[in-house]
């Protein structure tokens, strides 16, 4: 698939290489044009429109994944690929979904794009993949060669952390003032400001889920939120892990998450966004008292552009999810 992606890219460059000449003809009387953004997922599009403010360079931000495509299941079209290879600043998640973007990087025209990896700029703040008990494991693929080592898999999902996502803002704030020095103070009032409500609003989970009665969750579906339960000390099980592919989950998977609402005495069973919440019924079907509530937190993987007209924004999100927690943990 890499290789066939390769050929694509390299293909689609070819092709647009004239409009290319043809746009550097005129840059000399049209001047530089508006600074270029291109994002791929809406997390760091709305963290971008913050950074923006006013936007007084005028900056145009485009958002690759607007109609609901999942990051997993995410391929380029051509026009993506030009966008990027033309862009100011390019950010990305950086994780296995994101194995496209090293060829599309490699025909860039603009050698002194911005490139924010949000994994490299977290660290070691980056997880490991974990398969908690109880979860069914993905199945292995098998390796052609023997002894060959296994490739750590790294849990995408690092917006979902308010710590993490305080850290990434204050990044590409830095890299927009490199870009753009004349606007930079505008820049870094606005990354300010944005930081202090996201440290307001991890203040607020940090009250909420201190004050919980319960600690634990539990997803009869997949598990992107690993970064937000590690910041706040809940513990989870739940039916497969946050990149996972799997839509059906084996009897032994439901009947030890059943066990498990039961033995805990939860009250409610998690999903995420998406209308297929059929999993987490069939849990509630074998406890018990079959009378738990499915709630539904929000991880931002189906954020479309429809959405952000209607103002929808991480921070309204996160909000939300909020809600869904103390309703949940009560």
């Amino acid at each position: 698939m890499k290789k066939t992606l390769s050929v694509l890219i390299a293909a689609i460059m070819m092709t647009g290489c004239l409009s290319a000449c043809n746009a550097a003809k005129n840059a000399d009387t049209a001047g530089k044009g508006n600074i270029q953004i291109v994002t791929t997922i809406f997390p760091e599009y709305d963290w971008v429109i913050n950074v923006l403010g006013d936007n007084p360079a005028g900056a145009e931000v485009t958002m690759l994944l607007d109609n609901g495509v999942d990051l997993h299941s995410y391929q380029p079209t051509a026009e993506d690929i030009m966008k990027i290879s033309t862009c100011d600043m390019f950010i990305y998640v950086g994780g296995e979904s994101d194995e496209w973007v090293e060829d599309a990087l490699k025909e860039a025209t603009n050698k002194d794009m911005a490139v924010i990896n949000l994994l490299e700029v977290l660290g070691e703040n980056v997880k490991e993949e974990e398969v908690v008990e109880g979860m069914q494991e993905e199945e292995e693929e098998e390796h052609e060669g023997k002894g060959e080592e296994e490739e750590v898999e790294y849990d995408e999902h690092v917006w979902l952390s308010l710590r993490n996502v305080s850290v990434l803002t204050e990044y590409i704030s830095k890299e927009l003032q490199r870009i753009d020095a004349q606007n930079a103070e505008a820049y870094k009032k606005n990354s300010d400001e944005y930081v202090e409500k996201l440290n307001a609003l991890d203040k607020q989970y940090t009250e909420a889920i201190s004050n919980a009665s319960v600690k634990t969750l539990l997803f009869g579906d997949r598990f992107p939120f690993r970064y937000l339960t590690d910041d706040y000390g809940l513990s989870y099980y739940a039916a497969f892990v946050g990149c996972s592919a799997e839509t059906e989950a084996s009897f032994e998977t439901i009947m030890f998450l059943a066990q498990k609402v039961d033995e805990l005495s939860l009250h409610a069973v998690m999903t995420i966004e998406g209308d297929n919440h059929k999993i987490a019924e069939t849990i509630v079907q074998n406890t018990s008292s079959k009378d738990q509530k499915i709630l539904t937190m929000d991880s931002m993987q189906s954020t479309t552009s429809k959405d952000v007209k209607e103002g929808t924004t991480y921070l309204s999100i996160m909000e939300s999810n909020l809600s869904v927690l103390k309703e949940a943990l009560k």
